[in-house]
């Protein structure tokens, strides 16, 4: 499965919930996210933003070192080909691309509707939230 960006950053900011909940068991090894290049970069900026976290209990070292042991519970994929489906924010190509590189079953999002608007699909993946993924 692939984690995107808003999920990952919803569960650093709020100690319950699905967000969390799903963030617990990649670390508990019941999931093994995948991870490339663009995603990991991502991933960095937003864990050192502190406006994005002025309600976080987190501090940035926290943070980071929680984004270190989430990484390291990744599968490091590389994308070799480039899909291009087109979705309305080109800013999120590349997590299709990372997702299908790593022939992955779901790609967990809060933005649900602008990834099932791509003009390529991918049957072998499900696009879900958190919640969903936990139900």
């Amino acid at each position: 499965m692939l984690v995107d960006t808003s999920v990952f950053v919803s569960a650093l900011i709020s100690a319950d919930g699905a967000n969390r909940q799903m963030l617990r068991l990649c670390l508990q090894g019941a999931h093994t996210p995948i991870i490339g290049k663009k995603l990991f970069q991502e991933y960095e900026d937003v864990s050192g933003c502190d406006l994005i976290f002025e309600r976080s209990l987190l501090t940035k070292e926290e943070r980071e070192e929680l984004l270190n042991g989430f990484v390291a519970v990744c599968e490091w994929t590389p994308v070799f080909f480039l899909w291009r489906p087109n979705l309305p924010d080109e800013g999120d190509n590349h997590l299709i691309e990372l997702a299908v590189a790593g022939r992955a079953d779901a790609v967990i999002t809060h933005n649900i509707k602008d990834f099932n608007r791509a003009e390529l699909k991918f049957p072998d993946f499900e696009i879900l939230t958190p919640k969903e993924l936990l139900n």
